[in-house]
């Protein structure tokens, strides 16, 4: 097992500037980064929504390595100074020893890059590892087409493989309008910005700027369905929505489009500090749950310090990459001067100078639960929120058993969220087993937030009163063969069916 004194994970602008810092200072960093993702990674939507909109020039990995250095200087020049930089290689699980475990000898990673897996101690751990795509659900979300924001970026950008023709945006904040302005500098047609409020939301003079290159904004709209054939997104019809996100009747609108973008949000990344055991924090206003930290970037766990989008999100972020990069030289010289490579004072000073001037970002959720209402207002209750285990909200509200199991009585009938209820307050995880609704290969990146809101909306409940929604490592889908390589004995191919069934049942 490899032991480094410090690993960064995430190789973004707050990963490269915090391992680039500590580098500096004399410490032995590593920095992970899974890009260049397999293109069958991003087939299964994970760990952007890649929406099946990308060329068959991600099956050349050599080729997406290139474009994956040139495209971030930073990387460059943190390589040059001497940071082993590991691109992609995801990390799948973090351990360390707490009330379930005494045995491990150290924290630990766990690492794959496709071929294989093994784990990687650390003496420092600083998690930069992003931010995801909100999920908002509607009529054809599951053609090709549909896709995120930081999943449409990354192609456009880091990967030069997005293969949209005309786009229609989803949310009218930085995010839509950078997303929408970066589609238009690579070539593709915006055929409109929709949002559910009345105005745009993001900066104005952005909105402008689209405006005189003939974007349209459809303002207190929402989107009703996405239609095509073959698989594959060729119009979606929008419709004008009321103060209580109800559609107004007549006002349907039909566009050629072959990819909606979901920009309505972005939600941290904070799989791997919840498998750690670091406290979390529901802060809406920085997009949901976030770890606690002091003003070193270091969590309530010792070693481990964060940075970027997955230390909270808000939207003056997308146009700013400043922010994120003064929280990633933060942590890097903190992780530093815990490791003794920087004197105290000199980190205190350090840190003093790169702190940002504070901003009050807005809360998201009384908007994001607009959304949801209008997608189930529009679209009702057979509307999938889970795309991997194919669950509707009625099936959450109703708490019915997977469609695919063909079960149905009458005690089932009779059950809901209502009477769920009445054994305690709600909680998704009890949902979650009752419905399979984020047990899918994505393990609810997509649906976790639509899933918080519809039981908060259902049962009167605040949404940061409903409780973290449960997952397990691996947090990426990996191949057997990664997990365990070696080959099954004779012995193994021969007797295998005793060891998974009744003995009667196999030699009787």
């Amino acid at each position: 097992m490899e032991s480094k004194p410090l690993v960064v994970v995430g190789a973004g602008a707050a990963g490269t500037a915090a391992a680039t810092e500590a580098a500096k200072a004399g410490v032995q960093v590593t920095l992970i980064d899974e890009n260049p993702i397999p293109a069958s990674m991003m087939g299964l939507n994970v760990p952007q929504f890649f929406g099946s909109r990308f060329t068959a020039d991600l099956r050349d990995k050599s080729r997406m390595l290139e474009r994956v250095t040139s495209n971030n200087e930073a990387l460059s020049d943190a390589q040059e100074i001497g940071v082993d930089v590991q691109l992609g290689t995801c990390v799948w699980g973090a351990f360390r020893n707490s009330e379930t475990s005494r045995v491990l000898d150290g924290p630990q990673l766990g690492l794959s890059d496709g071929e294989r897996s093994w784990l990687m101690k650390y003496d420092r751990l600083i998690v930069a590892a992003g931010s995801r795509e909100l999920g908002i659900p509607f009529a054809g979300w599951n053609l090709a087409g549909a896709m995120g924001a930081n999943g449409a970026c990354s192609l456009m950008s880091r990967y030069q493989a997005l293969s949209s023709r005309r786009m229609v945006v989803l949310g009218s904040g930085n995010l839509g309008l950078n997303t929408a302005k970066m589609a238009l500098d690579k070539g593709i047609e915006v055929a409109g910005i929709v949002d559910v409020s009345p105005s745009v939301r993001g900066d104005e003079a952005l909105m402008a700027q689209l405006r005189s290159e003939g974007v349209e904004l459809y303002s207190s709209h929402t989107i009703k369905e996405a239609v095509g054939s073959d698989g594959e997104i060729e119009s979606v019809t929008l419709v004008e929505i009321d103060e209580d996100c109800r559609p107004v009747a007549g006002t349907e609108k039909v566009i050629s489009a072959d990819t909606v973008c979901l920009a309505i949000g972005l939600v941290p990344n904070i799989e791997l500090l919840s498998l750690l055991g670091c406290e979390l924090s529901f802060k809406s206003e920085l997009g949901g749950y976030v770890p606690v930290h002091d003003d070193r970037m270091r969590t309530s766990v010792d070693a481990v310090f964060v940075a970027g989008d997955v230390a909270g999100f808000h939207d003056d972020m997308v146009l700013d990459s400043e922010f994120a990069r003064k929280q990633g030289r933060i942590a890097g010289v903190a992780a530093a001067e815990s490791l003794g490579a920087i004197a105290r004072e000199e980190a205190i000073t350090r840190i003093a100078d790169l702190r940002s001037e504070d901003v009050t970002p807005t809360e998201v959720h009384s908007h994001w639960k607009r959304w949801l209402q209008s997608s189930v207002n529009v679209g009702g209750q057979d509307i999938i929120v889970c795309r991997c285990e194919e669950v509707t909200s009625g099936d959450i509200i109703d708490t019915r058993p997977p469609r695919y199991l063909g079960w149905e009585s009458e005690q089932m009938s009779r059950r809901n969220l209502n009477t769920l209820m009445k054994d305690g307050p709600v909680n998704p995880n009890y949902v979650k087993r009752l419905t399979r609704v984020g047990t899918g290969h994505c393990q609810g990146r997509l649906c976790r937030e639509q899933v918080s809101m519809l039981l908060a909306e259902e049962s009167g409940t605040d949404v940061a009163d409903i409780p973290f929604l449960s997952y397990r490592p691996p947090v990426r889908p990996l191949p057997l063969k990664v997990m365990w390589p070696h080959e099954e004995t004779e012995r193994v191919r021969m007797e295998w069916p005793k060891w998974f069934s009744p003995t009667n049942q196999v030699l009787g």
